[in-house]
Order: C-alpha cells, then structure tokens, then sequence
C-alpha cells in the first residue's frame, strides 16, 4: 500500500538569511517543477503556503493557465502536474485539507538544511512509511533560509538534511525537494 504523501512549500514563515522572519515569494519553477516531482512520485496534492493573497493569486493564474488555458492543450503532462496543487493561507488550512481527505490528522515531517537533534533518517523514514501506510503524512519545505523555528518546534518530525560529498550545504527548494521524494518514495 503506498503511503498517503502531500508537500507544503511554506513561503511564511521563514527566515532570510539575516534570521529575520519573513514572507517569500512563489517562483514559476517552483510551481512547475516540484508539482512534477510530487505527481512522478505519487505525492497526493501539494500545497503552497502563503498569507499573501496576491501570491495566491499569482500560483491559480500560472495553474489555470496549465490546466484550462491554451497551455492545456499545449502540454497535457504539465496540466496533469499541476493538477495536484492548492494554495493555502498557513499550515493550519494545509493540515484541515488532509484531514478532509484521509479521515485522520497529517504526521508533519519538516526538513532543514541544518541538523537537528533527534533527526529521523531517511531510511527510518521510509521505513514507517511501509509499516504505517495508513497515517497521512506532510513533508514542509520551507523557502528562503529555512522554516520558522516556531514551524520546525509544532512539527512531529524533522528529516535529516541532504549531505552530498562536499561541504556545500544550500540546494535550491526544488532539488531538495525532488531529492527528498527520491530517497523517500523511489521502489
């Protein structure tokens, strides 16, 4: 049984690289291209996160675009992609909204370039995914520098960051996020 799986991109509140709390914008790749990865690996809807009613209204008009509009026509892979998508206000409407389709309340699972303590590995992950296929589980991406720590303390889980072989450590949030549902969802 595959595991309930949604994403939420947060774009408030995170930090910029000054540690300050703020709100970020939603970027055209970042609709595109995470959409593709959650609908390649089975991700059940992802969700934008955002107070900014604008920016709301920026993510339905690229999707509309996509999935009603001449793009449509054009590339019916991009229309089932984006197909997934929602915009929501916080993680409180994110969490309603699985609760609305699975009947039970989400695991939140954020990640972190950073480590923290107590991070569940990806194996371990993976692992309860298999012998816990009934609990919905919410991965939180965060954009900017990172998730609030407000966001990173209400969380169930934190995943281990991804380590290549360098010291570099700041993958965009769309590599993160492709990279994420590789390790946890590839057979």
């Amino acid at each position: 049984m595959h595991p309930a799986i949604f994403l939420a991109l947060v774009h408030y509140p995170v930090m910029d690289k000054h540690g300050l709390v703020v709100s970020t914008s939603i970027t055209n790749l970042d609709i595109h291209d995470i959409s593709r990865a959650s609908q390649t690996y089975g991700v059940r809807r992802y969700y934008l996160v955002t107070p900014v009613e604008a920016q709301h209204w920026l993510a339905r008009r690229v999707v509309q675009h996509w999935e009603a509009g001449w793009g449509a026509t054009y590339n019916p892979n991009r229309k089932a992609a984006l197909g997934i998508i929602d915009v929501k206000t916080d993680l409180a409407e994110v969490g309603e909204d699985i609760q609305s389709i699975t009947g039970r309340e989400p695991l939140w699972v954020v990640t972190s370039a950073r480590p923290y303590p107590n991070s569940i590995t990806f194996a371990n992950l993976r692992s309860r995914f298999q012998t816990q296929p009934e609990q919905p589980y919410c991965l939180v991406l965060g954009t900017g520098h990172g998730l609030h720590a407000e966001v990173m303390a209400d969380a169930d889980l934190v995943l281990e960051p991804i380590h290549g072989p360098t010291s570099y450590n700041h993958l965009s949030v769309r590599s993160a996020a492709s990279i994420i549902l590789d390790r946890l969802l590839a057979p």
